[in-house]
């Protein structure tokens, strides 16, 4: 099974950004989009304005200053490598959304960083929520490196709708 990592947020996020579940690289280094082909922090650097190099605990914290939460929509599952394709879905745990979005008053608006995340949402959490106040959904394409047919450039001029909000 593999266990996927605590949110990086705060409670003033407007945007949560949800993936589905950390591939091999960053569950190793125990870090969010830690394989170096992963467009993400490429992206959030030019959408933020910071320097992608700098180090992972300033990657996150420029996220938090930036009131953008990420997670992943999987808290457990089986899954043989990196790939969304190889989760095994009869072993799916979900985060408890729930909570999250109780203690996050202020999400507006939740992107979903590929389509499995965005699918195991709608399917495992959405109907399961009471009593949280409406989001605004929006599918993004994949930053892993698995969804080659995108640049890491087309892929950031898909999620410059995030600096919008």
């Amino acid at each position: 099974m593999k266990t996927g990592f605590p949110p990086i947020s705060n409670i003033n996020a407007k945007i949560l950004i949800l993936g589905s579940m950390p591939g091999e690289e960053s569950l190793q280094k125990q870090q969010y989009y830690a394989h170096p082909r992963n467009a993400f922090w490429y992206i959030m650097s030019n959408l933020f304005n910071f320097d992608s190099k700098i180090n992972y605990l300033a990657k996150t914290q420029a996220l938090i200053d930036n009131k953008t939460a990420i997670w992943d929509v999987l808290q457990f599952c089986d899954r043989k490598g990196s790939l969304d394709s190889a989760i095994c879905n009869t072993s799916i745990i979900v985060n408890d959304f729930q909570t999250f979005l109780l203690d996050h008053q202020h999400i507006k608006h939740i992107y979903f960083n590929g389509i499995k995340a965005e699918q195991e949402y709608k399917k495992r959490v959405l109907p399961n929520l009471i009593e949280v106040k409406s989001k605004e959904y929006i599918l993004l394409p994949s930053t892993s490196p698995a969804m080659a047919k995108l640049t890491k450039e087309d892929k950031l001029a898909k999620w410059q709708i995030i600096a919008i909000d």
